[in-house]
């Protein structure tokens, strides 16, 4: 075996001191005295020969916490992306309005939860509704709108609707202002294809349409109410979905007074006011309640 001379091995030791090491150019020198001895039996120094070995496992190791921290990066953004999105509101709220990530707006009435992913539009368009909401849906005929509302789904392209899921008799109710909307019990098994003006009705027992004739079905939003001749129980009617407020006649006889003056967006004071003067009524609040009475 060739032995090195005290200069060189003087080197090596220098080399593997507690200074920096330059581990290439160690071993460069290395694999030349063995390339000009001709020999592979040349005594490496072993704290060089550990740190290689100890720089390879460090790589190793570092290998595998990249591939750990893209695979960690990669599960949570999925995550992130399928996060479902949820907007509600309370008694007090109405008209909130929400943008879709393709520029769909979605205005929810009162006490109404509408959730959808963060990855909307990415694959498909699908939202969940409970209560009620218009829709003014943004065309896109290769990723149909969809609008899980319970107990009924709500298909379309591009279209304006109302759609209502709380109503007192279960089935979900469908109102299309612009377009054409798609209305469909949860088993597939009924089917109804809605044009403008037509407002329909579904559930697992039942499943109709008819064209729209109240004026005021969409005044929840608009705030606008217009009569021509009904009679005050339908007027109070909708002053609790439109406004809120829960008008009581202690006289049965006051419910069949004739309403033709257009109530738009006054306060409910005003209001209560408003029909008292016009019929000589008085009341009293009791509560969030108002009792009318004659005089």
């Amino acid at each position: 075996m060739e032995n090195y001379t005290d200069r060189e091995w003087e080197e090596l030791r220098k080399m593997g001191g507690d200074s920096d090491i330059d581990v290439d150019k160690a071993w460069n020198k290395v694999l030349s005295r063995i390339n000009e001895s001709g020999k592979t039996d040349i005594k490496v120094p072993a704290k060089i020969v550990s740190l290689r070995t100890n720089l390879m496992k460090i790589a190793a190791v570092a290998i595998v916490i990249l591939g750990l921290g893209m695979a960690g990066l990669y599960i949570t953004q999925k995550g992130i992306l399928s996060k479902k999105i949820s907007v509600t509101t309370d008694i007090n709220q109405k008209n909130l309005e929400v943008t879709l990530p393709d520029r769909s707006v979605v205005i929810l009435n009162r006490e109404t939860i509408f959730s959808y992913r963060a990855n909307f539009g990415k694959r498909d368009r699908n939202v969940s509704l409970s209560g009620e909401a218009f829709f003014n849906i943004e065309p896109d005929r290769d990723n149909p709108f969809i609008i899980n509302a319970g107990k009924a789904k709500v298909k379309v392209v591009g279209t304006s609707f109302n759609v209502i899921t709380s109503n007192p008799d279960s089935a979900v109710e469908v109102f299309v202002k612009s377009g054409q909307v798609m209305l469909s019990d949860n088993a597939g098994n009924k089917t109804l294809l809605l044009d403008p003006g037509y407002v329909g009705k579904i559930d697992s027992k039942i499943s109709d349409k008819s064209i729209n004739n109240d004026p005021n079905y969409l005044a929840w939003n608009t705030g606008m109410l217009i009569y021509d001749g009904q009679t005050l129980d339908i007027v109070f009617r909708d002053l609790k979905r439109v406004y809120n407020l829960d008008i009581v006649a202690d006289d049965p006889s006051i419910l069949d007074e004739i309403w033709t003056a257009p109530i738009n967006n006054q306060a409910q004071e005003t209001i209560i006011r408003l029909i008292c003067y016009s019929f000589n009524l008085g009341y009293k609040k009791d509560g969030n309640v108002y009792h009318l009475s004659k005089k």
